[in-house]
């Protein structure tokens, strides 16, 4: 379905203009796409969600990423072919962005976020066909990378999203389709809990964009 005015996104009886219409580009103005993302946050996560000010450098990235803004995207050494890799401390609110960015881009395919262990807990009821079932298809954005525990199937151990994240690998290079994660993890723990031919194959599947690891947990 192609929607005519993807920059104007209509929530209950209000009209949010994320920008302008100029020709076939829509040229957004980030301040108007904060004040969208603070009101759809507050429909989707509580009255309570609010945009923090020490938050908006990462939004701006973000941002820029999901609208396909090539230009700043190179400024700041984004590559719009890869996924996002959303890491920072427990707490800093990376599950809820990776939520709630897709809506200002209504005309994208969205992405399903879905929690790591859960993909974990489901190969040990089901087994391998899990890793098939998130690793060949599908556009996803596995939360909380790296916190899952080992699976288990039938007796065999498996590094789950391990394997999952090198047949989205293969999937990348097939068929150019993206991967997103969040994590708590640093690199270090990330190869540790993955493995060096994981890791490597992370570098080239996601572009990093991190919170400061000071960042306030938010759910207190």
């Amino acid at each position: 379905m192609k929607i005519e005015s993807p920059h104007i996104i209509i929530e209950g009886s209000v009209q949010y203009q994320l920008g302008e219409l100029k020709g076939n580009m829509i040229h957004y103005d980030f301040s108007k796409i904060l004040i969208y993302l603070e009101a759809k946050g507050k429909l989707l996560f509580g009255k309570n969600f609010k945009i923090y000010k020490e938050d908006e450098a990462i939004l701006y990235k973000l941002c820029i990423y999901f609208i396909h803004d090539f230009e700043n995207c190179k400024k700041f050494g984004i590559d719009p072919n890869k996924g996002i890799l959303l890491s920072g401390p427990v707490g800093c609110g990376k599950t809820s962005l990776m939520k709630l960015l897709p809506h200002i881009v209504p005309h994208q395919n969205k992405h399903m976020v879905v929690p790591a262990r859960n993909i974990t807990f489901s190969f040990n009821k089901n087994g391998f066909s899990v890793i098939e079932e998130y690793g060949n298809n599908g556009f996803f954005c596995f939360d909380d990378l790296g916190v899952e525990t080992t699976g288990r199937h039938f007796g065999k151990d498996c590094n789950v999203m391990g394997e999952i994240l090198l047949s989205r690998y293969d999937l990348f290079l097939k068929n150019n389709v993206k991967t997103h994660a969040t994590t708590n993890l640093n690199a270090a723990e990330l190869e540790e809990k993955y493995g060096n031919r994981v890791r490597s194959r992370m570098r080239q599947l996601f572009n990093l964009i991190a919170f400061d690891k000071e960042s306030i947990d938010k759910r207190k």
